[in-house]
């Protein structure tokens, strides 16, 4: 089987938390680390049906956790191949496509190891950013031909637009959706363009009762409904959308709910959904803790959500003393750093929201010092390996 020699960097330290809860270093040639990946970009392969594999780039982050059910929350970038999606290929067999060519994405996800040793992707969140090469319209072989855009043009986000609109306009649902991913797209030149367009959708906290239209407020919610749908735009020479039409399918949240409706579920680490509640959990342990200097989180570890008469972060983060004082400064701002001698705490917090609206209904932060011992972020650099493959020796590394 062919191996691809690139660059793998933990650009972040790799931590675990031993059952004393004290951060622990972790090599970068953890062997589980690349099985895990191996395990959420095969998942990832394996969902598309059409267009090419992607190829692991590198790994920018990765957080273990010590507890009974081990868990592994990544971060990697991943580019193009020259794989078919369906050629019945894994991932290292692939080259990497021309980097102008090359569709790269960034992917989140969570992986369980199971009593059985394998590994199991709980979730996944991949954003995907087209090739560099521009779309010219001189370039297509004919006009009234249908071609696969493999980069947005500039007339096409328009078009994305007016189709949540025009889903969140003409439905009953209660709520506003949102768009979570385009799944493929496909240009026809002719006197204007003709787009056909399909993408999935997801279900905010935004009601229509509180909400006449999409805002920064609202969030997708990982147990609301989804859909698929499939548009047809045709936008004239002025950049209007002259005519439209939408075709979609909705899948309950209730049915597509994995385990029990109520009970906690993972959230991403660097969900947008949790910067909300992040915030108000530093600004509590801020206004009930009595230092002279503000804390700031440093890492959030784990995170879930759940339901309960309205909507719970549970949140697991480690905070950090900053340069910034009570007495000089009125409160915690971006331009407060950490100061990396500084106390360091252990946090829990609960953060509570009444289900659609957006006030906060309570919030509740727990912290305790695990002490002040100082982790040294590991570089590696050398031939990525097939998952289950021998670590590389420590000389390699750098």
């Amino acid at each position: 089987m062919k191996l691809i020699a690139i660059l793998f960097l933990c650009s972040r330290l790799l931590t675990s938390f031993a059952q004393e809860d004290q951060p622990q270093e972790v090599d970068c040639n953890d062997e589980d680390v690349f099985k895990a990946v191996d395990a959420a970009l095969k998942k990832y392969n394996n969902g598309r049906k059409s267009g090419n594999q992607f190829v692991l780039y590198r790994i920018t982050e990765v957080i273990k956790t010590g507890d009974p059910d081990i868990f592994y929350s990544v971060k990697y970038e991943m580019k193009e191949g020259n794989c078919p999606a369906q050629s019945g290929k894994t991932w290292q067999d692939c080259d990497y496509k021309e980097a102008e060519q090359a569709t790269t994405g960034e992917c989140m996800a969570t992986i369980a190891k199971k009593w059985d040793m394998k590994f199991s992707v709980t979730t996944q969140t991949c954003n995907i950013t087209p090739a560099k090469g521009p779309v010219v319209t001189s370039q297509y072989d004919c006009y009234g031909c249908l071609h696969t855009i493999s980069t947005v043009p500039p007339d096409f986000d328009p078009v994305l637009r007016h189709a949540i609109e025009h889903f969140n306009n003409h439905t009953n649902h209660s709520h506003l959706f949102a768009l979570k991913e385009v799944e493929r797209a496909q240009r026809e030149v002719v006197s204007g363009s003709n787009y056909e367009v399909t993408y999935l959708i997801q279900q905010t906290n935004c009601s229509k009762e509180n909400f006449t239209f999409l805002t920064q407020d609202c969030k997708a919610l990982s147990y609301g409904d989804t859909g698929e749908c499939t548009d047809h735009a045709y936008m004239d020479p002025q950049l209007r959308i002259a005519s439209f039409s939408q075709k979609c399918q909705i899948l309950s949240g209730k049915d597509s709910f994995r385990g029990c409706f109520g009970c906690p579920e993972e959230v991403l680490v660097d969900s947008t959904d949790l910067k909300e509640a992040l915030n108000h959990s530093i600004t509590k342990l801020n206004a009930e803790n009595n230092a002279t200097f503000y804390f700031k989180i440093d890492i959030v570890h784990r995170a879930s959500s759940q339901w309960v008469s309205g909507y719970k972060y549970l949140i697991e983060f480690t905070a950090r003393e900053t340069t910034c004082s009570k007495e000089s400064n009125k409160e915690l701002t971006e331009s407060c750093e950490i100061n990396k001698h500084g106390e360091m705490l252990r946090c829990t917090a609960e953060d509570y929201y009444r289900a659609g609206k957006k006030n906060r209904i309570e919030t509740t932060v727990k912290c305790q010092s695990p002490g002040k011992k100082q982790l040294k972020p590991c570089v590696y650099k050398g031939r990525l390996r097939e998952a289950g493959a021998q670590p590389t020796p420590k000389s390699e590394a750098s």
